[in-house]
């Protein structure tokens, strides 16, 4: 029976893409020593060949020699910014290379395409395995690449599922190390994958490992069964010809945000490229394909060739609601996208824009929201996109300057309030422009104000006065009356009520949904959990019942509306606000948020019902915390956010924030080292503000509806390895949040907008239970009374009795991991408060065995965190009599004295083989060998390749059970005296370390050993060591010619000195590789 290995795995890839029309190389045959050979060094990474020969194809009104050029062009990309010089690319690949061209005597501009993105099957797309890349002395070879055009789009890093140590994460980090070692390759990457042979992951080469996202339908049309391989629906439905050129050139943009170090006030820019979920790539071309219908357009070719027919994974029609696609052609209701808050709307809606503007020939693109702060985050979202636009968006400023904006013939990004739209004088709003090519996208298109229907309002006068009544219309009408033709498209973050008419009046029907159950799955958003802190907390009956009648009116866009609302509003504020009740909350906000950042890295947010509240809120927290406070913005830990005006006092007033100086507060918060960790908001941030790091929203604030699910869903977004966020109830909205529910699942929403806090207290027991049973018959409850010197002799007996089950180590870190995050979501309640110590205990155990894995020199020392670490948020509990003694290295995780003298000494061997714990003692012998034997590498690559041989084969066979842990460790510790013995090999022989490096790679084969004596062979050493400095130029590595001549030379020199002819080429072969291992000191001597 033959075992899965990645061999099976990279063989499986690549059959599936044969499949789809991809040609199979195999990568060492077009290498530059290869049969057919295309590439003319390692580290040409373009097959420029091909290239030359898609470019001619695809271009052939374009002169010979401007071809070229722009091939020069893209082979010239080269700064010290691997992301610069991605985009560079991405830019030149998306949008053409200019060139110049002769036509008729006269110089014309034009652009070279290097893809045919209009034609799929025009292109050629070839997937090769083992492709080998050297890049500033580093060798490597990822699994699979997969080349379009001869240009290397993909790159693919496999695993074995089968094996345990080798996860989805494990590749992860192989491309990560890629990225870093051989960052040629990555100048002209559109995307990455990482498998495990089951599970599959694709992402940018910026995104960190909770960013990959898998893709879930194989043919767009419905969502993949659960039994099939990640890798299989990934390859057939993201890597298919079509999506993958759809993908590259509409759905990948280069965000670009500000950042300025609080300390020296330096303004930097930093880019993320971000690459469509598959959710966003399928409504973005279902809107798309809605909006051609709605203006018009003749869809049928255009849809071929975009992909866009039967492209849905979750059609409306599966929700019970209506289908945009039953609409008339030309209606201009272009439809209404629902995707969960949290899920990436805002960066949709940029696609469908760059998408539309080409799909339309340049259509005026008008962006509306209802607030000018949600105007200003969508505004900075599309801004720091606007590659991917093609254009500048442009905010208007006022009604003047929206309608100059308008009256243009074509093109353009307009953002906008709303209120713009309302006439000055009447019920009629002037027609801006007739054009059908104008495309209205609404943000959050569910709200009331968005109507057809007249009403009847008071009038006032300008001291607010009543004088009369007036008939106002809804803006869907005075957005009509200014642009009659234009086709109107809606997001929503949250369903359409079931009894809304205006909203598919408006905008038609749903074109695609992606709802809380599809969004928590896919790892898209995070689960959100409820607590109720009225316990502690209390507010008067008298309070509820005005709560309760107030939701009437809090269903209106503006309370203030009637006096009846302002009275009962203030007279609630009061209550709510009262100093006792004040001192109440700080003092619990205070203690909460500490207990939750002891085990929980991010942020907190609190919303108050007044600016009053918020301010007289913030002076008694910084009371209680005098610390928190800091009179400069981008100093402290707590900060208002709020407008104030002339009349609010001194009090309020002195919170004041300009929308620069919002922004700067928002960068703040969004950066979880800035130490900014709460802020106090009364509406703004609410809806629309993305800080992923957030993690407990604090409410004290009467709200519901579409108010209350967009609020909540501030703590929803993915950061790290955050389990969910924290909703923590001040004043009772249990039943806002039930009606919220209801309302939702009767709009057709799958999933929970929030689950109880119970259920995350529910799972963390049962995988406490979990762990706890991985110490049967082990007595760890004497640990929490012991001292200090006890507690650590009972955390080494642990890992002795984890170490000693099977497979244990692996089995009690992951399930540590899940208790942990069980837990930070579930502290500070009760049941978590009261397991808190047995957690310690057992975090405390799995740190120690961690040690084992991370990083440390060839001294033992820790230098640095493993990947898993730096994307965590979850803390460990820190227990106060351990302090003092942090694991801080592998000495310290075994439970011994770090040595003074070399750790492969006699006397430090001898105390590793009288140890008591023997699994423990395998551990740091396995590590230290590991860490010895690498660090080696560097100088000598055959002795250190024999030396991890060996290792392995020790490991194997104890894992096989053929040795026992006594023989193993008597096995590893005869192969460290071995490493120490052959540290003086050189000396005795005469040779440097150099000298014997390359003695070494001439005397690895048994027939010259045989053949030739030792003294012949320390000569050949030492005349290849000087032959090879005497040559190496300072960037031999990178020069070819410089290469061969070394080649020839060290050819020349085996024949000289009589080795064995077979063996000359492999000879050869090892020298040159052992020469750039240490090429920077031999040019350095």
């Amino acid at each position: 029976m033959s075992h899965i290995t990645e061999s099976t795995i990279e063989d499986f890839t690549i059959e599936l893409l044969e499949r789809i029309g991809y040609e199979y190389v195999y990568a060492p045959d077009i290498a530059p020593d290869g049969e057919k050979p295309e590439r003319d060094s390692y580290e040409q990474v373009l097959l420029t060949d091909r290239l030359r020969r898609a470019v001619k194809r695809i271009n052939p009104s374009i002169p010979e020699d401007a071809q070229s050029s722009a091939i020069k062009e893209i082979m010239r990309i080269h700064s010290p910014e691997l992301l610069v010089n991605n985009e560079t690319f991405h830019r030149l690949i998306t949008e053409g290379i200019p060139v110049t061209k002769r036509v008729n005597g006269v110089e014309r501009g034009d652009r070279v395409w290097l893809i045919d993105f209009n034609d799929p099957l025009n292109n050629e797309f070839v997937v090769a395995n083992q492709f080998t890349v050297v890049d500033n002395n580093h060798i490597k070879r990822p699994d699979v690449i997969l080349f379009v055009n001869g240009i290397p789009l993909v790159a693919m890093e496999l695993k074995n599922a089968a094996d345990e140590k080798t996860t989805i994460r494990s590749a992860f980090r192989q491309i990560e190390t890629y990225k870093a070692q051989i960052p040629s390759l990555f100048t002209y990457n559109g995307l990455v994958v990482i498998s495990d042979g089951l599970e599959a992951r694709a992402g940018s080469i910026s995104a960190g490992f909770s960013r990959f996202m898998a893709w879930k339908t194989a043919d767009g049309k419905v969502e993949a069964s659960h039994l099939v391989n990640q890798i299989e629906t990934l390859i057939l439905g993201m890597l298919n010809k079509s999506t993958l050129l759809d993908l590259i050139r509409h759905f990948v943009v280069f965000e670009k945000n500000k950042k300025e170090d609080p300390e020296t006030g330096i303004i930097s820019i930093e880019t993320v490229k971000i690459l469509a979920a598959y959710h966003q790539y399928y409504a973005v071309n279902r809107a798309v394909e809605s909006t051609l219908r709605a203006a018009g357009y003749c869809i049928k070719d255009l849809s071929d060739s975009l992909s866009l027919q039967n492209i849905v994974v979750e059609p409306p029609e599966s929700y019970d609601l209506p289908d945009v696609r039953a609409q008339e052609t030309g209606d201009r209701r272009g439809g209404v996208v629902w995707h969960t808050q949290g899920s990436g709307k805002s960066l949709s809606m940029v696609f469908y824009t760059g998408k539309i503007v080409l799909a339309m020939n340049n259509p005026t693109i008008v962006v509306i929201t209802d607030r000018n702060d949600l105007d200003d985050q969508l505004f900075d979202t599309f801004a720091s996109s606007r590659q991917l636009l093609r254009q500048e968006p442009v905010q208007a400023d006022s009604r003047e300057n929206l309608k100059e904006l308008l009256k243009v013939g074509s093109g353009g990004v307009v953002f906008t309030t709303i209120q713009k739209f309302q006439p000055e004088d009447g019920n009629v709003f002037e027609m801006l422009s007739d054009r059908e090519n104008i495309v209205v996208i609404v943000d959050e298109a569910h709200r009331t104000q968005y109507g057809f229907k007249a009403k009847t309002i008071d009038d006032k006068n300008e001291y607010g006065d009543v004088i009369g009544k007036k008939i106002v219309y809804g803006f869907a009408k005075y957005m009509r009356d200014a642009l009659p033709n234009a086709t109107y498209l809606g997001f929503t973050g949250t369903p359409i009520e079931s009894t809304d008419v205006n909203t598919p009046a408006v905008f038609g029907n749903y074109v695609d949904i992606y709802d809380i159950a599809q969004s928590i799955e896919d790892g898209a958003t995070v689960p959100i959990y409820y607590e109720s802190r009225l316990a502690k907390v209390s507010l008067s009956d008298e309070g509820r019942a005005l709560i309760e009648e107030l939701d009437e009116e809090l269903e209106r866009d503006d309370i203030s509306d009637t006096q009846k609302a302002k009275a009962k509003w203030a007279q609630l504020e009061a209550l709510v606000g009262s100093k006792n009740r004040l001192d109440q909350i700080s003092l619990d906000i205070i203690d909460h948020f500490e207990q939750r950042q002891e085990v929980f890295e991010g942020k907190g947010m609190i919303v108050a019902m007044s600016r009053r509240i918020a301010a007289e809120l913030y002076d008694t927290i910084i009371k209680l915390k005098p610390e928190w406070h800091s009179d400069e913005l981008s100093k402290g830990s707590i900060k208002v956010v709020m407008t104030t005006s002339s009349s609010d006092g001194s009090l309020i007033a002195q919170h004041h924030t300009t929308k620069e100086q919002r922004r700067m507060l928002a960068d703040r918060m969004k950066n979880p080292d800035d130490e900014l960790k709460l802020v106090i908001v009364r509406d703004m941030w609410l809806t629309g503000f993305d800080a992923p790091c957030l993690h407990t929203l604090y409410i004290d604030k009467p709200m519901k509806g579409h108010n209350l699910m967009q609020a909540i869903a501030r703590v929803n977004r993915v950061y790290k390895d955050k389990p969910g966020g924290l909703i923590v109830d001040y004043l009772g909205i249990a039943a806002e949040l039930k009606e919220a529910l209801s309302f939702y699942s009767d709009s057709g929403g799958k999933g929970d907008p929030t689950l109880a806090q119970e259920q995350a207290v529910d799972l963390m027991l049962e995988k406490l239970e979990v762990v706890s049973q991985m110490f049967h018959e082990f007595e760890y409850e004497n640990y929490f009374d012991a001292d200090t010197s006890s507690k650590l002799s009972m955390i080494l007996a642990a890992e002795e009795h984890i170490l000693s089950q099977e497979n244990g180590k692996k089995r009690y870190i992951d399930e540590v991991n899940k208790l942990s995050k069980a837990f930070a979501i579930s502290i500070p309640h009760e049941q978590a408060l009261d397991v808190k110590d047995e957690i310690s205990f057992f975090q405390a155990v799995k740190a120690r065995l961690v040690k084992f894995e991370s990083g440390v020199d060839g001294r033992g020392n820790g230098y640095g965190k493993s990947n898993e670490e730096l994307e965590t948020t979850i803390r460990q509990v820190i227990d106060e009599a351990l302090v003092s003694e942090q694991v801080i290295d592998v000495f310290d995780a075994a439970g011994i004295k770090k040595p003074d003298i070399s750790i492969l000494s006699e006397e430090f061997l001898m105390e590793i083989k009288g140890m008591e714990h023997k699994n423990v003692a395998i551990e740091v012998l396995k590590k230290l060998l590991n860490d010895e034997i690498k660090s080696r590498a560097k100088v000598n690559l055959v002795k250190s390749r024999s030396f991890m041989e060996m290792l392995e084969n020790s490991i194997k066979k104890y894992q096989n059970k053929i040795l026992t842990a006594a023989e193993v460790i008597d096995e590893l510790i005869s192969l460290s005296k071995n490493i120490v013995k052959s540290d003086s090999e050189p000396k005795e022989m005469g040779l440097t370390s150099y000298e014997y490096a390359f003695y070494s790679a001439v005397a690895d084969n048994e027939s010259a050993r045989e053949l030739m004596e030792k003294d012949k062979l320390r000569e050949l050493a030492v005349v290849l060591t000087d032959t090879i400095r005497k040559n190496a130029s300072i960037d031999w590595t990178i020069k070819e010619s410089v290469k061969a001549k070394l080649r020839v030379s060290v050819k020349r020199l085996l024949r000289k000195y009589g080795y064995p002819p077979d063996m000359q080429k492999l000879a050869t072969d090892t020298v040159l590789k052992q020469a750039e291992k240490i090429a920077n000191e031999l040019n350095a001597v």
